[in-house]
């Protein structure tokens, strides 16, 4: 299944709005290529989170604190701000949350699908992503970077959709993902980097499965511990029914992250489920450990993502 795809003016910003019988989605190409709308028709819900803050960013290697920090971007091939380890790229620059954010991407609408890309600043890669709905209630993103080196590239690709987050919100995985490894916890409230925790009972009682009001000034950055048995993750609103499950091959997409924040980082409120290629956020310690993807010289790395809302 094809969808409907058509230019539309955002804040300014040229943009392209697909749609499905179900869905709606809505991308900006100059800004990194990131959607700043994810709609289920049926019911009227947005499902991006928007800050408020006008869209844009401060340029290339830029912090992201220092954009609009709204809806959902793609990170690669770092995460955190780093200098890459290894030869023959040793020291270059990784930027906070990656290149492609805050790069233009190209953008051309074909066949019912939306297909946009990107070229590296400071290492030889093409990504490239590719909008469809693979059903009426279903939106499908096809990813593929080649490597246009003459060296192997490690890399760590992670989705970041800021999803809002009302207070009850329910994050549902796979059985057998019991436990974590922590990124980033404001005040240390699950511990420093590193550190494991139970889930979805963490450390004093806390229940990481469960959005917490934003007055309860937490935020987190985890990753489950080892890769996915299976490759999913939901976000279930039990107030209303709804629900958004991300659908990824877990032989290319073998890690999950989360991202919940409420209210203790920018006293923002929302939440992210982050598929992706390598664990942890740090370049260096996801190479040092092997929890890492690699594209070698000439070569394709192919994985693709299905949002179903239901």
């Amino acid at each position: 299944m094809t969808g409907k795809w058509s230019k539309v003016q955002e804040q300014g910003y040229e943009a392209w709005t697909g749609s499905s019988e179900c869905l709606s989605i809505t991308v900006i190409p100059a800004l990194g290529g990131k959607a700043v709308s994810f709609r289920s028709l049926a019911a009227n819900r947005e499902w991006l989170w928007s800050s408020g803050k006008p869209l844009g960013n401060n340029g290339f290697g830029s912090p992201f604190g220092e954009g609009d920090e709204s809806g959902w971007d793609e990170m690669f091939p770092g995460i955190n701000a780093c200098t890459y380890a290894e030869e023959p790229w040793q020291g270059r620059p990784v930027p906070d949350h990656g290149e492609v954010w805050s790069l233009p991407w190209q953008a051309e609408q074909s066949e019912g699908s939306l297909h946009c890309k990107v070229e590296g600043r400071n290492f030889p890669y093409t990504l490239e992503k590719t909008y469809s709905f693979s059903g009426p209630d279903t939106l499908r993103i096809d990813y593929v970077v080649t490597n246009r080196g003459e060296a192997s590239l490690p890399f760590l690709w992670a989705a970041h959709p800021l999803f809002q987050a009302p207070e009850g919100l329910q994050i549902r995985v796979p059985e057998g993902m019991n436990a974590i490894e922590v990124s980033y916890s404001a005040d240390e409230r699950l511990g420093v980097f590193g550190d494991r925790r139970s889930w979805p009972i963490a450390a004093n009682g806390i229940d990481l499965s469960v959005v917490e009001p934003a007055s309860n000034l937490s935020a987190e950055k985890y990753y489950f511990e080892g890769k996915v048995p299976e490759g999913w993750a939901e976000l279930h609103d039990p107030g209303t029914g709804e629900a958004v499950r991300f659908r990824f091959p877990p032989d290319k997409v073998p890690y999950l992250a989360v991202w919940a924040n409420s209210g203790g980082y920018g006293g923002h409120h929302h939440v992210a489920l982050e598929p992706a290629t390598g664990r942890m956020d740090d370049l260096t310690v996801a190479m040092e450990r092997g929890e890492i993807a690699v594209v070698e010289p000439g070569d394709r790395y192919e994985w693709y993502l299905e949002l179903q809302v239901k």
